[in-house]
């Protein structure tokens, strides 16, 4: 039996940053993995494959809007979308070669097989060939992610009904698709397959989409995307899903109308993966959608046992999942000086045209009476945002009108909270669409984390032309409103 200093059960974003981390400081890590390659859904089917494949659609559309250029290209007719995967598949095994050479570098013994907790102390591992082996450790990591949630009712085959990680095993391109959820998953395949020139029909009982996001920007999107061939099917009600023959799928509705499809795409949340780890025996809890609960400290009820990334729930990114990996070893072993996850943390939406957004929105402001001004700044208003031709694209940012205090609770997640007293001016949000949002949101990180005003943006001098100059357009617009000039 061999004994370590820390056990972590998955090897996706936070089991393997966590790793890394750990043997950094000369700990003794064992590191398991039920597949057959590390990764996890951040690699294997999810954020790396779906964002590869984004890539190549973006380039065909790129191709077919070179005509202002004088350029025209086509496709070929007989593209098939395991033609279009090639590049998925080589940016993956390139990640997971990428990854295994990290773990084997720092020393972790990688084990590959199903994980399960047998006390405080002790993980079983039943390998692939059946044999088990059982380790010893001091402390215990559960970083397991999730899977998708799959309705009983509606019948799964991974060929002509898909769920977000079976989609990715298509060859042939759907004639037509719909899809099932209109959530951040379900957008970004929305946007992707309309792009492939295929007929797109998003279905949901929600009247909206993505209510988490500023409506100013969710207009834009939807917009966008129906532009794109994407038609929405919003307040709907799926009385049944049917499958006729080998290439029809019928989507009945409770009002009595129905529609076919090519195929099917369901993207109806994700649930924890923590089935069979052994936590009921323990008095670890665990929700009815699988996750796992925790302190702030990533702790279980077993002091010694914790638990990161989607296996705990919301926000349920990489990024937090990593960040979440290198807290537990630092609260589990005092190896390093960070002592919290930070409060303000980004996120991306990688649907066409792209989204990104930090802080609090005009509804969050709204809601507990905060009094604020915006300031905005279209694409098509930045050099930059000319040259490239994107016409939704937007820099949005939202500051305090005055000093003021937070009355009451905000009422939004606790990653979203800014703390204390806004001060006049004060930066409380920004939110993006368009080309690169996600690497241009970090700039507006930086100044919500040290609690800037809109004159941070004032005073720096950006490289000329970039989409980053929007944020000087934003905050002269911010104050041509707030002051008399």
């Amino acid at each position: 039996m061999k004994n370590y200093d820390l056990i972590i059960i998955g090897a996706g974003a936070g089991g393997t940053t966590s790793a890394i981390e750990a043997a950094s400081f000369g700990l003794k890590v064992a590191l398991i993995e039920k597949d057959e390659r590390v990764g996890g859904a951040f690699v294997l089917t999810g954020t790396i494959p779906s964002k590869t494949l984004r890539e190549t659609a973006l380039f065909i559309k790129e191709c077919k809007n070179r005509n202002p250029y004088g350029i025209k290209l086509t496709l070929k007719e007989n593209l098939t979308l395991k033609k279009i995967k090639k590049r998925e598949v080589d940016v993956v095994e390139s990640k997971v070669k990428n990854l295994l050479e990290n773990i084997y570098s720092s020393n972790i013994d990688l084990y590959y097989g199903f994980g399960s907790i047998l006390n405080e102390n002790s993980v079983k591992i039943i390998k692939k060939d059946g044999k088990e082996e059982i380790l010893k450790g001091k402390v215990i990591l559960i970083s397991t992610g999730s899977i998708p949630f799959r309705n009983p009712k509606i019948p799964f085959d991974d060929k002509l009904i898909c769920d977000s990680d079976s989609i990715l095993k298509l060859d042939e391109m759907p004639e037509n698709i719909g899809i099932i959820g209109a959530g951040v998953i379900g957008l970004e395949y929305a946007s992707i397959f309309s792009l492939f020139g295929i007929d797109v029909f998003v279905i949901d009982e929600r009247t909206s989409i993505l209510k988490f996001i500023d409506t100013e920007i969710v207009e834009r999107l939807k917009k966008s995307l129906e532009e794109n061939n994407v038609k929405f099917l919003l307040g709907k009600k799926l009385k049944e899903v049917e499958v006729k023959g080998k290439k029809k799928v019928i989507c009945k509705f409770s009002n009595g109308k129905e529609i076919k499809f090519s195929n099917l795409l369901v993207c109806t949340g994700r649930i924890g993966n923590s089935i069979n780890l052994g936590l009921e025996k323990l008095g670890i809890e665990v929700n009815e959608r699988g996750l796992i609960k925790v302190n702030e400290r990533f702790q279980t009820k077993v002091p010694n046992i914790y638990a990161i990334g989607d296996v705990i729930g919301q926000p349920a990114l990489a990024s937090t999942a990593m960040e979440q990996g290198r807290l537990v070893v630092d609260y589990a072993f005092q190896k390093k000086y960070e002592k919290t996850l930070p409060s303000i943390i980004p996120m991306g939406i990688y649907t066409v045209p792209e989204i990104s957004t930090v802080g609090l929105t005009e509804d969050n402001l709204k809601k507990c009476g905060i009094e604020y001004e915006v300031g905005r700044a279209n694409y098509l208003q930045i050099a930059r945002g000319t040259i490239i031709g994107d016409s939704t694209g937007l820099i949005k940012i939202i500051a305090s009108k005055k000093d003021q205090k937070i009355q009451g609770d905000l009422k939004v997640p606790e990653y979203l909270k800014l703390k204390g007293e806004f001060k006049k001016d004060q930066l409380l949000g920004a939110h993006i669409i368009g080309e690169n949002a996600s690497e241009l949101i970090h700039i507006a990180l930086s100044c919500l984390y040290y609690h800037g005003t809109v004159d941070y943006f004032i005073q720096s001098v950006f490289n000329f032309p970039t989409l980053s100059d929007g944020f000087k357009i934003a905050a002269m617009d911010y104050f041509s409103k707030n002051y008399s000039l």
